[in-house]
This record gives C-alpha cells, sequence and structure tokens, in this order.
C-alpha cells in the first residue's frame, strides 16, 4: 500500500472503501488547515482523481500529480514538520515513480478558491475602503508616500532620500502594524561590493474583519500571481476583497492592491534582480514601534552599508562607463539619481538588463508618488563622470589653486 490513503491509480475502480479512507485523512488533516494549506491540496487531488477515464487517462492522471505536487510546494513554508504534508509529498513521489510520470511537463490549471456562500455579491464594509473611511473621518483625501528598491539595490525612501547600498542577506524594507516586507540580495559579481535583490517576501497582517494574514513570496524567475496559499485575495472575511493580486506581465510585473490599508506594491522582475515599488498612506508608513526601527524604506540604508557611486563607478567596471551613459540615456533622457543608478549598475554589473529596471522604477514614481515635482531626484554627489571630465576637472582645480597662490594668470 502506498503511504497515504487518499492516493489512487489510473484504472482501480472508486469504492467505497476508498472513499471512507480519503475521508479519515481529510478529516486528520484539518487541524493543520490553517496555517499548512495541506487540506487543500488533498482535496484538490481527490476531486480530480474521481473521474479520471477515457484514452487519455494516464495522461490526465500525470497531469494531476504534477498540479498536487505544485501545490504542496506552494504550501511548504508553513507544513514544515506536518505529518500529513510529508506523507503527500513522499506519496506523491512513488506515485509518479510507480505510473512513469515525468516531473516537468503540463498540470490542472488552479481553481480559484470558491467565496464564501455568506459573502457572495457583497461589498467589502467600509473600514475595508481606507480612503473612503478616511476622506468621511477627516474630510479630506489622506496622504500618500512612496518608497522603491531596484537594481544594485538603490533605495528611495519615503522620505525621498536616495541611497545605493551593499544590504547582502535578509534586510527589512518595512515593518509596521500591517505590513512585512523583507529584501533578500546577492552579490552581482565576486569581490564586489555591489549586490542585487532575488527575493522579496511580502506579509499583509491579520485585520478584523477585513483579511486574513496573507504571504506572498517572489523570487528570481518565480513571481507568482497568488499569494502562498494559492489565493488571489484576502480570504473569507467580509473585506476580502479589499485584498487583490493581479499579473500585469507574466513572469515580470506583479501588482498587489491593499486598499483596506491605501496601499499599492509593485514587483518586478527585469534580468537577474527583483524590484519593489510601493505606495502607501502616511497613517500606516508611521505606524511602528520603537523596536521597528530598522526599516530601509523610512531610514534608507545604515551608513555603514552605503556605497558611493562615484567611488565604485569611476574604477574599471564590466562596461565602460562611457558606454554606460550611452545606454542608459536611451531609456531615461533626464539625468537624474535613476539614470546615475543605472550607469552605476551597468558599469558594475556589465548586464544591461539593469537599464530596464531603472526605467521602471521611475516609471513607478511617477504612478506612486504624489508629488509630481519630485519624480525626479537630482543628487550631484551620485553622478559618475567619465574618466576624461574628471582629469580636466582636477586640472581646473589645480590651475585655480596655483592662481590664487601665486597671484598671478595661469594661462594654458
Amino acid at each position: 500500500m502506498g503511504r497515504l490513503a487518499c492516493f489512487m491509480r489510473p484504472g482501480r475502480s472508486t469504492n467505497a472503501g476508498f472513499i471512507i479512507k480519503a475521508l479519515f485523512l481529510l478529516l486528520l488533516c484539518r487541524h493543520a488547515y490553517s496555517h499548512c494549506k495541506i487540506l487543500r491540496c488533498n482535496s484538490e487531488y481527490v476531486a480530480s482523481t474521481l473521474n479520471l477515464r477515457g484514452p487519455n487517462k494516464h495522461a490526465s492522471y500525470c497531469n494531476t500529480l504534477r498540479s498536487y505536487s505544485r501545490c504542496t510546494r506552494r504550501t511548504a513554508r508553513t507544513c514544515r514538520g506536518d505529518l500529513a504534508y510529508h506523507s503527500a509529498v513522499h506519496g506523491i513521489e512513488d506515485l509518479m515513480i510507480q505510473n512513469k510520470c515525468s516531473k516537468e511537463g503540463p498540470a490542472l490549471p488552479r481553481r480559484p478558491p470558491a467565496p464564501s456562500p455568506g459573502h457572495q455579491g457583497l461589498e467589502p464594509p467600509e473600514i475595508c475602503d481606507y480612503e473612503k473611511s478616511f476622506s468621511r473621518k477627516h474630510n479630506r483625501p489622506p496622504t500618500y508616500q512612496h518608497c522603491a528598491t531596484f537594481g544594485d539595490p538603490h533605495v528611495r525612501t519615503f522620505s525621498d532620500e536616495f541611497h545605493t547600498c551593499r544590504v547582502e542577506g535578509s534586510w527589512p524594507l518595512l515593518d509596521n502594524n500591517y505590513l512585512f516586507v523583507q529584501a533578500t540580495s546577492y552579490p552581482v559579481l565576486k569581490g564586489s561590493n555591489a549586490t542585487a535583490t532575488s527575493k522579496l517576501t511580502i506579509i499583509f497582517k491579520n485585520m478584523k474583519e477585513c483579511i486574513d494574514q496573507k504571504v506572498y513570496q517572489a523570487e528570481i524567475d518565480n513571481l507568482p500571481a497568488a499569494f502562498e496559499d494559492g489565493s488571489t485575495n484576502g480570504g473569507e472575511k467580509p473585506g476580502g476583497k479589499s485584498l487583490s493580486i493581479h499579473e500585469r506581465m507574466p513572469g515580470q510585473h506583479v501588482e498587489i492592491l491593499a486598499t483596506y490599508i491605501g496601499t499599492t506594491i509593485a514587483v518586478r522582475q527585469a534580468g537577474r534582480q527583483l524590484s519593489f515599488s510601493i505606495r502607501a498612506a502616511e497613517d500606516v508608513v508611521r505606524s511602528f514601534t520603537e523596536e521597528q526601527d530598522l526599516q530601509l524604506c523610512v531610514g534608507g540604508c545604515p551608513p555603514s552599508q552605503r556605497i558611493s557611486q562615484t567611488e565604485c563607478c569611476c574604477s574599471n567596471g564590466a562596461i565602460p562607463a562611457q558606454k554606460a551613459q550611452l545606454l542608459c540615456k536611451e531609456k531615461l533622457p533626464v539625468e537624474d539619481v535613476y539614470f546615475q543608478s543605472c550607469v552605476f549598475d551597468v558599469v558594475t554589473s556589465g548586464d544591461i538588463n539593469f537599464t530596464l529596471a531603472a526605467h521602471a522604477a521611475l516609471e513607478d514614481a511617477k504612478v506612486f508618488h504624489p508629488d509630481a515635482k519630485k519624480h525626479h531626484l537630482f543628487q550631484s554627489d551620485a553622478a559618475c563622470l567619465s574618466q576624461g571630465s574628471a582629469f580636466l576637472l582636477l586640472i581646473t582645480l589645480a590651475l585655480s589653486a596655483l592662481q590664487h597662490g601665486t597671484g598671478q594668470t595661469v594661462k594654458l
């Protein structure tokens, strides 16, 4: 017998004994439902295998097993140590071997979670519409702020400060009463201080009648259009629709709308790096305690983790600075911090996809930042001078000093 009672092979009749065993397993797994979500994977598998028939039965069964396997992978993070989860994983492996099913191939389309019967057709309560609730209470629209990380990573804080960071490993971008966002970075090149974001974890914390806690996790080459539990909204609470996830461009751009806290988040991939942009209500941004003081979106990079673009960019890089400037100019005609960051990233990494990351970050700023005059930031000390320009500047400064020292005009 297999390890898991709910498994069946194609060609075996669906008898009463199997149904009883499957139902027993589902009841056994109920304790894990609120966190592990393995019950959902098990029930979807059982439902998919009940009506397997016809000439394509074997192919359909393999698709079902692959779908079941992917479902267990999505819930792996919350199922560590759960007996039913590990039994399912091993049982799937056994059945795929027995039925000669490959791990790679088509799977069944994911079914959206069924709406709660009591909530069908109902609009979320007003408390789960932040903008509407705030305007009614204060007789004015709420104030919004913008933060973004992209490229090396570069961080634009809620107060419009701009830093380039080395921050290798995992660092919190946000940590407040409503949201937790963590970015994990890796070195772009061996021996370089430059890093890039490879993983983003976003936690929407449980809120009264609005949403259940939801976790979104993105990694390079894996931008899912669903939360970790497979859902695309905030759950079965009355305000569940006030949190939703939308795939704007498959594999490249996902947008999460959290109207219950007046927040919109964009997650993107360009080349081998992820970027993060957020537009959040000011009250939400400020809802943290003294213990939650380390937030790159609030305070920027710690001084010890900041990188001078001038020092790094003007040294020998993977791509010459002048060529990087031309590449970045195509996407970013204004020589602001986005342009300067683009040049820095292309020079240090040798990856021209960083031009797309900087351009997308600027486009997000134009949509998310409430003040059109601050879409472009200018930071003179972050500019990258070409070697020729830097040399001429040094000569000019030297001649100026000599002139002031002798009181004579020096002619070239």
